[in-house]
């Protein structure tokens, strides 16, 4: 099974500011819901919180040190491990994050599937410098929305 993240970014890394993502990009939704869609997705409580609800179509986990957390429509773990033996004959388990589960399982990502938005905004949550690592780019597609935002979708495969 591979391990997969999906992220968007603005151009500093941000992903995130006050449990809310700093712009509404129509297209990086749809992207997200294609590249999710039928898979087993892996979040963060806070992650989750933001969300508001199970994401239809998908095996939702959630990851929380609270042994009492539960929601409905979610199968809660308590760690990566955990997360893992329950999606053993998926193909590949999908990181939605947040921020602190995408700086934890990193390394242990195969695939990423990144949306960077030529945009510069403050945040509180970063995405880490996934570049430490060497990636080969499996596809790449500019666009621009409408309202002129410029973002690229770029899949990368890691080497080694």
């Amino acid at each position: 099974m591979q391990i997969a993240m999906i992220a968007a970014m603005a151009n500093n890394r941000v992903i995130g500011k006050n449990n809310t993502m700093p712009w509404h990009l129509k297209e990086d939704l749809q992207h997200f819901k294609a590249m999710t869609l039928g898979k087993p997705i892996l979040m963060g409580r806070k992650t989750y919180e933001s969300i508001g609800r199970a994401l239809p179509g998908r095996l939702n986990i959630v990851m929380t040190r609270d042994a009492s957390w539960q929601a409905a429509g979610v199968t809660r773990v308590s760690s990566f491990d955990e997360a893992k033996a329950l999606v053993t004959e998926c193909d590949e388990l999908v990181v939605i994050g947040g921020g602190e589960l995408y700086r934890q399982l990193l390394p242990q990502a195969d695939k990423l599937y990144l949306t960077l938005i030529d945009l510069d905004v403050d945040g509180d949550t970063h995405f880490p410098d996934w570049q430490v690592f060497n990636w080969a780019i499996e596809s790449e597609e500019q666009h621009q929305n409408d309202s002129g935002i410029k973002y690229r979708f770029i899949n990368l495969l890691k080497q080694g």
